[in-house]
């Protein structure tokens, strides 16, 4: 069966039928850190929207190494390695890298940029998205599933 938005890896699938609920390329240190890469692109769903067809094939480490007790955990494939999602303990949401955690080129782009800070020098973000110090201003955390 087909859906929406399909990703993971050859072990470990995740899927989603629901569109996200926040859509954002992050500027923050913690994904720099994490990814490797200067920007990401970071979709949220509500927890019961992403679907992982394996839970028991994945590894979880804190996201955030510098707060380990934090809300979201890294789940990678106990096989392979792959980045498979973010996976929220509080079970608010769960988040993907489309380019790093199996999704292809057609999930929609990010809609805003979150995270931005100037004080780190990187010129200001000039592609007409609108550019935030955090989340978008009208994001909720949805309720724990």
């Amino acid at each position: 069966m087909s859906h929406k938005y399909e990703g993971g890896c050859a072990h470990v699938h995740t899927h989603a039928d629901a569109e996200p609920i926040d859509n954002h390329t992050c500027h923050c240190s913690v994904c720099k850190g994490v990814t490797g890469q200067p920007t990401t692109h970071v979709a949220f769903f509500k927890h019961d929207d992403l679907a992982v067809d394996h839970p028991d094939k994945l590894n979880r480490q804190p996201f955030n190494a510098s707060n380990p007790d934090g809300p979201l955990e890294l789940c990678t494939c106990q096989e392979c390695g792959t980045p498979i999602m973010l996976d929220d303990k509080q079970n608010r949401i769960r988040a993907i890298v489309p380019n790093l955690m199996g999704y292809d080129g057609s999930f929609p782009a990010a809609s805003y940029h979150a995270f931005y800070d100037p004080s780190t020098g990187v010129p200001r973000p000039s592609d007409g998205r609108p550019v935030s110090e955090g989340l978008r201003s009208d994001f909720v955390w949805p309720s724990p599933a």
